[in-house]
C-alpha cells in the first residue's frame, strides 16, 4: 500500500504514515478521498474501515425495500452523475455506485479493511495525529501517525439500533426482528407481521413485504407526514435523448436542490400552508378506504424529517387491504402478538422494531489533545465542518433537511481548500478560536425534535448562535461560505 513508509516486523506492531487519514469508507469516505486524491494529488492517503466492504450504511442494511430517502440526483456525488431514472434508489444499486464510484477513482488501494479505530490522540509538540486502530478479525493493531484526521462515519451507531424494551417481550413465541440486524433468509411468507415505527424504514418495509406476507400491520405511537413523489425522473429521461447524460444530471441537480429548499423554507415560514397541501396529497390517495387521522402529525413539517413514497407505493398498499395502520400504543406483548392499551390486539408471527438508530458521532473513538479528552457536547462545530478548539480534525456530516451527500461534496472542497492553503502558506496546524461566548443548546443535527436526536441531545456537539458557528442546513449558502469563501478569518487559528 502507497500509504505505508514502514513496514512492521511483527503483525501486532504496525505502523503507518500519511498525510490525511479517514475514517469510513460509506459515501462520506469514499467521496472525501475522490477530492483529495484529485485535488491535492501529493498527499498520502488513508482510510479505515471497520467492515470488510465500501458502502457504510448500504453495506449494513439488508431489510426488504432497503431504498434512498433523498432524490438520487442530489444523493449522488456532484462529480459522478447518477444515471439512472429512478428518483428513489434501492440499496444494492446505491452501494454499487459507491463502489463503481472508490474503483474508478482508484479509493481501493487507500483502503484497509477490518480496522476498528479505538483512539486518537493529538500532541501539539509534533502537530501530528496518532490514531490507534485494531484489526478485528486477528486483534493486530495498527497505529497510524497523521497531518489531518477526518471522521467520515455518519452519525449513528453500527453495532445495534435502537430499540426500546417492551413488557412482556419475552413471551412473544414468534420472532423480533430489528432492521439494522436483518436475518438473510428470513421467511415472512404467509405470516402475521407488525412492523413497529413510522419513519422512513416502516413505510418502505410495509410495500416491500406485504405482497408475501398474510396481512402485514404498521404500528405506530404518531403518525409522520408522508410525501408521494414520482417513481422516475421522466424529464430527465427525455432530455437524456437531445442533451449529455452529465450535463441532463446537473440541470435536475440544480432543480431539485432548489425544489428541496423552498419547500423547506415554505414548511418553516408557512406550516399551516405546507400541512394542507401533504394531508390533502395524502387524502387524495387515500381516498375513503383509510383513516387519514393516521397520517395527520400534530407537529408541524421538518419538525422531524418527511418520509417520502415512490408514487405512493405505501398508500397503494393499504388500499388493497393486503397491510393496515393502527395508531396506538403498547400495552404489553404475548405469546402471539401484542395487546394495545386501547384494547385492540394485533396478531403476530413477526414482529419488526423499526424504531430507528442509536446516534454515535466519530464512531465511539476516544478523541484526546495533548492528552485533554475532548468532550464532544462541549463542542461547537465550524462551519459545520471542525470542531472547536480542536487542530487539524474534521468531521463529514451531511444534511438533515435534504440529501446528506449535498454537504459532503462542499465539506470536502472547503477542506481541500484548507489544506491547500496551509501549504502555500507554511502552516502545520489549523484550529479555531474557543467559542463559549457563541454557544446555544441546540445541537449540530439543528431543530428536529425526532427521538433519535433527542436521545442524543447529551452526546451531539453544538452549533452557535451566529456566523460561522451557526448551522444553516442551507446548501447555497453552505455553497457561497465552503467552496468561495475566503479561508482566513478571525475565529481560525494558523501555526
Amino acid at each position: 500500500m502507497n500509504t505505508t513508509e514502514q513496514q512492521p516486523t511483527e503483525k501486532t506492531a504496525a505502523k503507518s504514515v500519511v498525510d490525511i487519514l479517514i475514517v469510513g469508507a460509506g459515501i462520506s469516505g469514499v467521496g472525501a478521498a475522490c477530492y483529495f486524491q484529485r485535488e491535492l494529488p501529493t498527499k498520502k492517503i488513508m482510510i479505515l474501515e471497520r467492515r470488510k466492504a465500501v458502502g457504510g450504511t448500504w453495506d449494513l442494511f439488508r431489510y426488504p425495500g432497503i431504498r434512498s430517502d433523498s432524490d438520487m440526483n442530489t444523493f449522488g456525488y456532484g462529480f459522478r452523475p447518477w444515471t439512472e431514472t429512478r428518483v428513489l434508489s434501492d440499496g444494492p444499486a446505491i452501494k454499487q455506485y459507491i463502489e463503481d464510484t472508490a474503483r474508478e477513482n482508484n479509493i481501493y488501494k487507500y483502503i484497509q479493511f477490518g480496522m476498528k479505530v479505538k483512539s486518537a490522540s493529538h500532541e501539539s509538540k509534533t502537530s501530528r495525529w496518532t490514531v490507534i486502530a485494531e484489526n478485528e478479525e486477528d486483534h493486530s493493531i495498527l497505529t497510524v501517525e497523521c497531518n489531518f484526521f477526518i471522521s467520515a462515519t455518519g452519525y449513528y451507531k453500527y453495532d445495534a439500533g435502537y430499540k426500546p424494551e417492551f413488557p412482556g417481550e419475552q413471551t412473544f413465541k414468534g420472532q423480533i426482528v430489528h432492521p439494522q440486524q436483518w436475518p438473510e433468509n428470513l421467511d415472512y411468507k404467509g405470516k402475521k407481521v407488525v412492523v413497529i415505527g413510522s419513519g422512513a424504514t416502516a413505510v418502505t418495509l410495509i410495500p416491500a413485504m406485504a405482497d408475501k406476507t398474510s396481512h402485514i400491520t404498521m404500528l405506530q405511537r404518531s403518525p409522520t407526514y408522508i410525501l408521494s413523489i414520482p417513481k422516475n425522473d421522466v424529464l430527465s429521461e427525455n432530455l437524456r435523448k437531445f442533451l449529455p447524460a452529465s450535463v441532463v444530471y446537473s440541470m435536475a441537480r440544480t432543480r431539485n436542490i432548489l425544489l428541496q429548499k423552498s419547500l423547506y423554507a415554505l414548511a418553516k415560514a408557512q406550516p399551516g400552508i405546507v400541512r394542507n397541501l401533504i394531508l390533502n396529497a395524502v387524502k387524495s390517495q387515500l381516498g375513503d378506504e383509510v383513516d387519514i387521522s393516521h397520517f395527520t402529525p400534530k407537529y408541524n413539517p421538518w419538525d422531524e424529517r418527511l418520509c417520502v413514497v415512490p408514487e405512493g407505493d405505501l398508500f397503494k398498499t393499504l388500499k388493497s387491504g393486503k397491510a393496515s395502520v393502527v395508531t396506538d400504543t403498547i400495552d404489553t406483548f404475548t405469546e402471539t402478538g401484542i395487546q394495545l392499551k386501547s384494547g385492540k390486539f394485533l396478531e403476530a408471527d413477526i414482529i419488526v422494531t423499526a424504531t430507528g438508530l442509536d446516534l454515535q458521532l466519530l464512531g465511539g473513538i476516544q478523541v484526546k489533545v495533548d492528552n485533554r479528552e475532548m468532550n464532544l457536547p462541549d463542542r461547537l462545530t465550524y462551519k459545520a465542518v471542525l470542531l472547536e478548539d480542536v487542530p487539524n480534525m474534521a468531521l463529514i456530516f451531511g444534511y438533515t433537511n435534504a440529501s446528506w451527500t449535498l454537504k459532503v461534496d462542499i465539506a470536502c472542497e472547503y477542506l481541500c481548500r484548507l489544506v491547500r492553503y496551509m501549504d502555500e502558506h507554511g502552516y502545520q496546524t489549523v484550529k479555531t478560536r474557543p467559542a463559549a461566548a457563541f454557544k446555544t443548546e441546540e445541537t449540530v443535527m439543528g431543530g428536529l425534535s425526532s427521538g433519535y436526536i433527542q436521545r442524543a441531545v447529551d452526546q451531539l456537539p453544538k452549533q452557535g448562535s451566529e456566523g460561522v458557528w451557526k448551522v444553516t442546513n442551507d446548501y447555497l449558502s453552505d455553497l457561497a461560505t465552503l467552496k468561495f469563501g475566503s479561508i482566513a478569518d478571525d475565529q481560525l487559528i494558523f501555526q
